[in-house]
């Protein structure tokens, strides 16, 4: 690997891969990028699994087989998308055993469909640890207000889930108090709340692309001195967060039981304006404890020229908070615009789900077997 990605790595950031289909698993490039490019974890989602299932690398035949069987689309779907994620995490678990669970993780997310319903998401999110029954397993739950107490019931019940799908410092502040109480009340039930892990993601590039667009509409010199700022500033303000939530006493009394931090993962990290360094949301958010899931093309630019110089989050806070500021003095509404991105992520990711339901129907109707 190159010296930016073990420097990342030497700094405290996990580098995980934002990519997962059954061409990468079977084909050995999901092993190759452990080895070579110090990848410890994969995260997926709809869209991804949309677009794996959908070019058909490597579903022929399990296809065929439920196609024979009879299966609703539903089940399909979910049979073919966790056999990926269970072979993902067996070729992870080595990581996952030399990190005490740490690392070495796979997420799977929840149906879409389910983002704004409490009970249904929690039934899902213990069925999926069920269906993938591998420990190095994350499932991911929407940080959406419904999904806030699924997330301490999932937690609660001893499931690690990755919380998904986070714009906001509010809604931030509102999932890591999720998390620890999930943590207490597995405490309470007698679980070891040591083998219970969490990620938080917080969502980058997307805050600078919906941000960049109101201040090219206002077009002033003010505006165009702010584009590029906001999604760095709001993360960065993120982590202040998470270093206040681990300096609580709250948090120590669970870490005095062996609790483990829920790290900050920065998601959305591709950079979508070319205008942009292709690296920016790698290198200008290095903090110890954090996670980065990384496109492979962002992996594979940072592995080519990123320059990691050390922590570029701890001693930003006032600047980031000035930045957010200066927002507001231009009119630009935060609370619209996480809102915003929020409804918005629900719905892609829902889209996606049932872009992959429809292309997986017309592929069972094609394999089954015809009545004589």
């Amino acid at each position: 690997m190159t010296d930016a990605l073990t420097r990342l790595s030497e700094e405290g950031v996990a580098i995980w891969l934002d990519d997962l289909s059954r061409e990468r698993i079977n084909s050995g490039n999901l092993a190759e990028l452990i080895d070579q490019k110090n990848v410890v974890g994969v995260t997926t989602n709809p869209s991804i699994f949309q677009k794996a299932i959908s070019a058909g690398e490597g579903y022929g035949q399990q296809l065929a087989d439920l196609a024979v069987r009879g299966v609703t689309v539903d089940e399909a779907v979910r049979m073919i998308t966790t056999a990926d994620v269970r072979d993902a995490a067996d070729i992870l678990r080595p990581l996952y055993e030399a990190t005490g669970g740490r690392d070495g993780r796979v997420s799977i997310e929840v149906d879409p469909r389910l983002a704004h319903h409490t009970a249904a998401t929690v039934a899902e999110a213990k069925q999926l640890a069920w269906l993938v029954d591998r420990p190095n397993t994350l499932i991911k739950i929407p940080a959406t207000e419904a999904g806030l107490p699924a997330i301490t019931e999932v937690i609660g019940a001893g499931i690690s889930v990755n919380v998904t799908l986070i714009f906001s410092l509010e809604r931030y502040r509102a999932v890591m108090d999720a998390y620890l109480a999930g943590l207490e009340k597995a405490d309470a039930r007698g679980l070891d709340v040591s083998k219970i892990h969490s990620v938080a993601s917080f969502f980058v590039s997307r805050v600078d692309t919906e941000i960049d667009k109101r201040l090219d509409d206002l077009g002033t010199a003010e505006a165009k001195e702010l584009r590029g700022k906001a999604a760095l500033a709001n993360a960065r303000l993120a982590y202040q967060a998470y270093e206040e939530v681990v300096a609580s006493p709250r948090w120590q009394a669970l870490a005095g039981k062996n609790a483990n931090p829920q790290r900050p993962l920065w998601a959305s990290t591709g950079v979508k304006d070319p205008a942009y360094p292709d690296t920016l949301y790698v290198t200008e958010l290095v903090a110890p404890g954090t996670v980065n899931t990384m496109p492979e093309a962002t992996l594979e630019a940072t592995d080519d020229h990123g320059e990691i110089t050390g922590d570029t989050v701890r001693g930003t806070y006032a600047q980031a908070r000035a930045d957010l500021d200066a927002l507001a003095g231009l009119g630009i509404s935060y609370d619209a615009v996480v809102q915003l991105l929020e409804d918005e992520g629900v719905a892609k990711f829902e889209d996606s789900w049932n872009d992959l339901l429809g292309s997986t129907d017309k592929q069972l109707k094609s394999l089954a077997p015809k009545e004589a």
